[in-house]
């Protein structure tokens, strides 16, 4: 859960507005304004309001948290934010509304003067369905469901991808190199825009001067390039810094590259890279990385939740990754980042003050001096409540009963099940939180599926997305079939087909049964895995 005080513009603003709070975002070069949308669908602003960021009818700054009328009750769900600063905000029905500065028509208006008032941002997006949105310094991308990118805004080094450096006054979409692919994330840097399509295969165009387009080169590009050096690597991710880009894999794996005057790429060293290279090789798997156009500071997240962070950290330059304390990635940008804006708006939940049912619960899991039953797991000991499991789990409160031979014990033996599985259950229970490792997530798969806990299964299913590896794909496809975890099976499947040939070599894959190995192998053939 974001802490937001440890966000300091939040210090002026009233816990009862805090605690409707669904997401807040903090932006600006300096990290001097704010949003916060209630769920009630209300937003508030405060802060310096340069170029009219704030969307205020007032058009001054201030320290007061007022509400914007103009976007309260249209169902944003999320926020894209320049340098000037301009603001893009993303509705549900898939709408988008532009208003700050607009000195490049980086809003979507042709007019060279800041926007005040948020407007709907038509032109050739008018009809379509925006999926995502994202803002470079003074330009802007959005994502439609049909895989399609837009692009407007400053066009000084080709970032719109028009094949031309003539700036973009209205949306235009983006055709060349990438017109036939059906794109599914987008990012930008300051000058610089990404594209990651269906397939995996990253793409870059605009400004290159360090590199950040990953090409082998420093040339600018006016239209989008295949990014070469990943060829054969499955991007999942795309974030980029204000001259730096980094690339999180299918694998969980990092790509780092470009500018790295402040050690921003984690190599260890402070020397550019115009191609990607893999970082952090002995830190595991990781699940997320961010970074922020604002700012030339890195972070990122491994499968255990162990936050890293490398660049210009508190006015330091950090090379190599740094481990910290944080719980959440993006509370680094709060306490270390020269800018201290987010990397991305935040979703948060309520503040509190006294623990709640809850937390008293979570604490008293594994308590012997309050539990009345005991489970012994490989010698080893956990100690319960049985109300509480009876209130939780339809499986123990059937076993709880007068003709069940275990409601009469005090100490229960379980033989089915690992101590790490069964303790992870019974935490659960306690938490509704799973913390385990990967390679034991299939046998919490297996016991959810047992004892019939659809969340819990679900649990499960994200923690193996997590730790899937060209060496347990196929087992861990086998295990989804097994246990009729369809999502599951639908991403270990498309993992498998991304990494065939790799798959195919592995013990696993020559150790599968007969009929599984044969519907693998023609469901891959449907999906066109073996056309040439």
């Amino acid at each position: 859960m974001l802490d937001v005080g440890k966000w300091c513009i939040f210090h002026m603003v009233d816990d009862s507005i805090l605690q409707l709070a669904k997401t807040v975002c903090v932006f600006g070069p300096s990290g001097n304004e704010a949003f916060i949308l209630t769920k009630e669908d209300n937003v508030y602003a405060l802060g310096a309001n340069v170029n009219a960021c704030l969307a205020l009818t007032s058009g001054t700054s201030t320290l007061q948290l007022k509400k914007v009328e103009k976007l309260s009750k249209l169902n944003i769900i999320t926020f894209s934010f320049g340098s000037a600063p301009h603001v893009l905000a993303l509705t549900g029905s898939g709408q988008v509304y532009g208003w700050g500065g607009n000195s490049y028509s980086q809003v979507g208006l042709a007019s060279s003067s800041s926007v005040q008032v948020p407007t709907l941002v038509g032109g050739a997006l008018s009809g379509k369905t925006v999926t995502k949105i994202a803002c470079g310094g003074n330009h802007s991308l959005a994502l439609i469901s049909s895989g399609e990118v837009f692009a407007w805004g400053y066009n000084n080094s080709g970032q719109i991808g028009s094949g031309s450096t003539v700036n973009q006054a209205t949306p235009r979409k983006v055709t060349a190199g990438i017109g036939s692919k059906e794109i599914v994330n987008i990012a930008c840097g300051q000058s610089s825009s990404m594209a990651i399509d269906n397939n995996g295969e990253l793409y870059s165009w605009g400004y290159n001067g360090n590199g950040q387009l990953g090409l082998g080169c420093n040339t600018n590009q006016p239209n989008p390039c295949r990014v070469t050096g990943l060829i054969g690597t499955f991007v999942t991710k795309i974030v980029c810094g204000y001259a730096h880009s980094l690339a999180l894999s299918d694998t969980g794996n990092i790509y780092a590259w470009g500018a790295n005057q402040n050690g921003q790429l984690g190599t260890g060293s402070k020397a550019n890279l115009v191609t990607p290279s893999r970082i952090a090789t002995d830190k595991g798997r990781f699940v997320d990385v961010t970074s922020c156009h604002y700012s030339h500071m890195s972070s990122a997240t491994t499968a255990l939740g162990k936050i890293y962070v490398w660049g210009l950290c508190k006015g330091q330059s950090v090379t190599s990754l740094m481990a910290t304390n944080f719980k959440c990635a993006d509370d680094a940008y709060a306490c270390l980042s020269s800018s201290p804006s987010m990397s991305r708006p935040l979703t948060i939940g309520n503040k509190k003050t006294l623990k709640t049912v809850s937390e008293t619960i979570a604490m008293s899991f594994n308590d012997k001096e309050t539990s009345d039953v005991t489970f012994v797991i490989d010698d080893k000991f956990v100690y319960v409540h049985k109300a509480l499991l009876k209130i939780r789990c339809e499986y123990f409160k059937a076993m709880f009963q007068d003709h069940w031979p275990e409601d009469g014990q005090n100490e229960i033996k379980i033989t089915s099940y690992s101590y790490p599985v069964f303790y992870a259950f019974l935490r659960y229970i306690y938490t509704d939180q799973v913390e385990l490792a990967p390679e034991d997530a299939i046998g919490l798969l297996d016991l959810a599926n047992a004892y019939c806990e659809p969340q819990l299964k679900r649990l499960s299913e994200m923690i193996i997305k997590n730790g899937i590896t060209v060496q347990n794909a196929i087992m861990l496809l086998a295990a989804a079939l097994k246990y009729d975890a369809e999502d599951l099976e639908e991403f270990c499947f498309k993992f498998c087909v991304n990494h065939m040939t790799a798959v195919t070599q592995t013990d696993a894959f020559q150790n599968l049964d007969e009929n599984t190995l044969k519907d693998f192998i023609l469901k891959a053939s449907q999906w066109g895995a073996f056309k040439y």
